[in-house]
């Protein structure tokens, strides 16, 4: 098996000041995300990805400008996102910010696509949400022909003007930006993922992480239908590490399920329980508790899916700045170690 790939993701979530226990305005929420990533850089985490959301309970809405600043404090780790919302924006603008990027960090960049489960940004910027997929289609597609750095000629849409010998600028040194196409669940975009052989990411957010098998026996053999070379699996889950699996639990459920209704109430799902929080740490996709607890976990999950990349989302609610730096301390230094050593060693069961 090729060596395993570990990332931390955050959607920079405004969390709460440990001081007083209100909630800190954006700036100082994007300041501590750079910080965050810094840490991460230093204790050896392969990937840091921020998301994008256009709403007031997260900060960031533009996360390849906090990776730019992130990129001028780190050395060696890579910088995605988790997702980059296609739909709403430009392919031709983004590839050109993404390139600039790789840029600033010596070829540090990457990109994960998705549709969003969040859809705010589409009458922000004047997109009608009724082409909610076709946006997606036509966009992914558009992306597609601007990798390689060549003149692109386009015209497959109905949504945006075509292309006539157009280039994108600045190039890159390698030539193209690593893209990854995220996904929650829909076998149409596992396959789609494979049709323009991209890597494919899975966002678990729910349910025991095993259930999501036939997504990546579905990738792979797309891959071969299509005659593509065999491409790395992620799998992104929400979690959080602390000293304890006591301590870890306690921490994060007032923050997780504050944040878990909220979005919940806009969305029309019923409140969320102590049971079933307890329920998906034990069995489901949180990866909650002591590093040893969460490695096990972690190296269960890559057996079942043959998965090569795990991303730890470690910012769930208005947890403050404190815990999340040591939950980030935690995985890399010892839940990383941890489950490259289970995986070296013969089965093990979560």
């Amino acid at each position: 098996m090729s060596e395993l790939v570990f990332g931390l993701d955050t959607f920079g979530d405004v969390t709460l000041d440990p001081a007083t226990g209100e909630r800190l305005r954006h700036p100082q929420v994007v300041r501590n995300v750079v910080e965050q990533a810094v840490l991460a850089d230093e204790v050896g985490v392969d990937v840091f990805g921020i998301g994008e959301h256009h709403r007031n309970d997260f900060a960031v809405t533009s996360p390849e400008m906090v990776l730019a600043a992130i990129a001028a404090r780190t050395e060696r780790i890579r910088l995605g996102t988790a997702v980059t919302v296609l739909s709403s924006d430009d392919p031709v603008r983004l590839y050109e910010r993404f390139a600039t990027l790789d840029a600033l960090s010596n070829g540090r960049a990457e990109i994960t696509m998705g549709r969003g489960s969040f859809t705010e940004s589409f009458p922000l910027f004047g997109y009608d949400l009724a082409h909610y997929d076709q946006l997606f289609s036509e966009k992914i597609d558009l992306w597609a022909a601007l990798q390689g750095e060549q003149a692109v000629t386009w015209d497959r849409g109905e949504l945006r003007a075509p292309l006539r010998d157009a280039r994108v600028f600045p190039t890159t040194e390698r030539g193209s930006i690593p893209t990854w196409i995220g996904v929650g669940g829909s076998p149409e975009s596992v396959v789609r993922a494979a049709r323009y052989g991209f890597p494919l990411a899975i966002a678990i957010i729910g349910g025991e992480p095993a259930r999501f098998a036939p997504f990546t026996d579905l990738y792979r053999r797309a891959l071969k239908e299509y005659g593509r070379p065999a491409l790395p699996i992620a799998v992104h889950s929400p979690g959080f590490v602390a000293d304890s699996d006591d301590e870890a639990r306690e921490a994060l459920y007032p923050h997780f399920t504050e944040s878990r209704n909220r979005i919940g109430a806009e969305r029309g799902w019923g409140p969320a329980t102590r049971a079933q929080y307890d329920a998906e740490v034990d069995h489901g996709a949180l990866f909650v508790g002591s590093p040893e607890t969460v490695a096990r976990k972690i190296a269960t999950a890559v057996r079942d899916l043959g998965i090569q990349r795990f991303d730890l989302k470690y910012s769930n609610g208005a947890m403050p700045h404190p815990q999340l730096l040591r939950s980030i301390e935690l995985y890399g230094t010892r839940v990383v170690p941890r489950v490259r050593e289970l995986l070296a060693q013969a089965p093990v069961t979560a």
